[in-house]
């Protein structure tokens, strides 16, 4: 199973970056997924997650600024990033919670730069 990110960039405070993730492999299922974030010297967190239902949740810091979405029937899921800040910089990884078969496991992409200059 790969999850490959794109969309990741440079961008002035205020502004706005949408970020893509496809999973593919040999997946049977795929149940949540989503995007954490990490900056330098920082935890990774949690930004926002959407499960196979729709239902969604998000960081208090993004809160109406971004936007996930996915494509189940492609395992493809979306960040549109709005009023994009400088405390937003960092790399972006997407993650999906999936079956291969009988096992369920937690999968990452490789991460995406965003930064945004102020």
């Amino acid at each position: 199973v790969q999850l490959v990110e794109s969309g990741g960039g440079l961008v002035q405070a205020g502004g706005s970056l949408r970020l893509s993730c496809v999973a593919s492999g040999s997946i049977r299922s795929t149940y949540a997924m989503g995007w954490y974030r990490q900056a330098p010297g920082k935890q990774r967190e949690l930004v926002a997650v959407i499960t196979s239902g729709g239902s969604t949740n998000y960081a208090d810091s993004v809160k109406g600024r971004f936007t996930i979405s996915r494509d189940s029937a492609k395992n493809t899921v979306s960040l549109q990033m709005n009023s994009l800040k400088p405390e937003d910089t960092a790399v972006y990884y997407c993650t999906a919670h999936l079956s291969t078969g009988y096992l369920r496991d937690d999968y990452w992409g490789q991460g995406t730069q965003v930064t945004v200059s102020s």
